[in-house]
């Protein structure tokens, strides 16, 4: 079976920082561009950031861009989410996912192989 697995979430106080990690399970993530994704309760799942393929090029969410970090490394099949400067509205499920348009857009719609998810809590 296809699928990614997602690692790392946890319970943080406001201002601390998290890795998450994406690893591949039945196949690489060598030729893909990957995404990461968040759902709050009652709230529609929302791209977060992607990565292409080699690594060379990233996107962020607005909500995101500049405490979050994407990187992977192709060597171990595993793509890593640095989040700092946390804040409570960044509490969700987190998803990796494989996109199937590069990193054009995050729309969950054009992303597969997706994990159960990785919770992260942000609360003092």
């Amino acid at each position: 079976q296809l699928q990614l697995v997602e690692s790392g979430g946890g319970l943080v106080q406001p201002g601390e920082s998290l890795r998450l990690s994406c690893a591949a399970s039945g196949f690489s993530l060598y030729y893909y561009s990957v995404g990461w994704f968040r759902q709050a309760p009652g709230k529609e799942r929302e791209g977060v950031s992607c990565i292409s393929s080699r690594g060379g090029s990233t996107v962020y969410s607005d909500s995101v861009k500049g405490r979050f970090t994407m990187s992977r490394d192709n060597a171990k099949s595993t793509v890593s989410l640095q989040m700092n400067s946390l804040k409570p509205d960044d509490t969700a499920v987190y998803y990796c996912a494989v996109s199937t348009v590069g990193c054009t857009v995050l729309t969950p719609s054009m992303y597969r192989y997706w994990g159960q998810g990785t919770q992260v809590t942000v609360s003092s």
